[in-house]
């Protein structure tokens, strides 16, 4: 399988951090948090947390604070579908190809449902066929983007298509949720809204780097569920962040890129390329130590971070973009992601 496209997008409203600081201040909610909660929003929003602004879909950040469920669903609808087909039509114009050669179309998306899934709405937007393979993926956090390429690799390795695109797009002001658990406060000052979106192919293509896909695995940890997913309440998503995160996913990220570096026979200094999803800047730092990373290597990842927050499923494609637009050194790069589950994924790309 090889990458012969790919497209971010995001909400064309940008917020620093300190501005969502003063308007957190104005919301109805904030008078109803404890002292120590509003201590803690200072600290991480007006301090050094590696983000220093983020893209929401709304017009103005008051709106971010409207939390109902009808208004939280009414920003995922209208967002989603068009952040995923800004990313789509970047993907497929990369790849220069027509919507109409695309077989399969795989979304993956965790902060909002919609029945028809996403596939239809950005289906119709597109112009795909009326036969293409349309599958909706959901539930896999921010992890989403590799079992979702893992997918189109087995539909591409089995025949089936020749062209697959492949979507993830959070809405993640549509997920904002505020009470005094600090695990879901510190999810509020992270979060950004955007799309990513990559073109697979059966053959390369012929104007742009050769990016192969060589091989992929995953872990799965139903025991470390609950330290990191979504829970209803009020009929509303809540976002469950455990102190333990940064270690765990740490932990596991370097348990499987052991494994999947010994079955390819190589070592940990042929990886040229660092790939890497930055749940906030503490799992950054977990990752650095824990996989004994230089600072350089993870540069793309905290820009990514610094711009966008943690726009959740797409992340890995955003610095996966930027490091083939600033042309980054070939040889062997390592694609890993984590999240809900407990669930951590890794690949192995051959860049030329």
């Amino acid at each position: 399988m090889f990458l012969t496209g790919l497209g971010t997008a995001v909400p064309p409203r940008r917020f620093t951090q300190m501005e969502c600081w003063a308007a957190l201040q104005q919301a109805p909610q904030f008078p109803q948090l404890d002292a120590r909660s509003r201590a803690l929003l200072k600290k991480v929003l007006s301090g050094e947390n590696g983000i220093a602004t983020r893209h929401l879909a709304v017009a103005e950040l008051e709106e971010a604070f409207v939390l109902t469920p009808d208004a939280l669903h009414a920003r995922f609808a209208q967002h989603a579908p068009a952040l995923a087909v800004q990313a789509a039509e970047r993907a497929l114009t990369q790849a220069r190809l027509a919507p109409a050669e695309v077989d399969v179309v795989i979304i993956s998306t965790c902060t909002g449902y919609l029945c028809p899934g996403l596939t239809s709405y950005v289906s119709e937007r597109l112009g795909l066929r009326s036969d293409v393979v349309a599958l909706d993926l959901v539930g896999q956090g921010c992890g989403a983007a590799l079992p979702n390429l893992r997918t189109a690799e087995a539909l591409l390795a089995a025949g089936r298509a020749q062209h697959v695109l492949s979507v993830c797009v959070e809405i993640c002001s549509a997920a904002f949720y505020l009470d005094n658990d600090p695990g879901v406060l510190i999810s509020a000052c992270l979060f950004g809204d955007g799309a990513g979106a990559a073109v697979l192919s059966v053959e390369p293509a012929l104007h742009a780097r050769r990016v192969e896909w060589k091989s992929a695995r995953s872990i799965l940890s139903p025991a470390e569920r609950d330290l990191l997913r979504f829970e209803q309440h009020g009929g509303m998503l809540r976002n469950i962040l455990a102190s333990q995160v940064p270690v765990l996913a740490a932990g596991h990220a370097e348990n499987l890129l052991t494994e999947m570096l010994n079955r390819a026979k190589l070592k940990r200094a042929d990886v040229t390329g660092w790939i890497l999803h930055a749940g906030g800047r503490e799992v950054l730092a977990a990752l650095q130590r824990r996989l004994g990373l230089k600072e350089s290597d993870l540069r793309r990842s905290a820009a990514v971070l610094s711009n966008y927050g943690n726009v959740s499923s797409p992340f890995v494609l955003f610095v996966l973009e930027r490091a083939l637009a600033e042309s980054a050194p070939g040889g062997w790069w390592w694609l890993s992601s984590f999240g809900a589950g407990f669930s951590c994924h890794g690949a192995l790309l051959k860049v030329d």
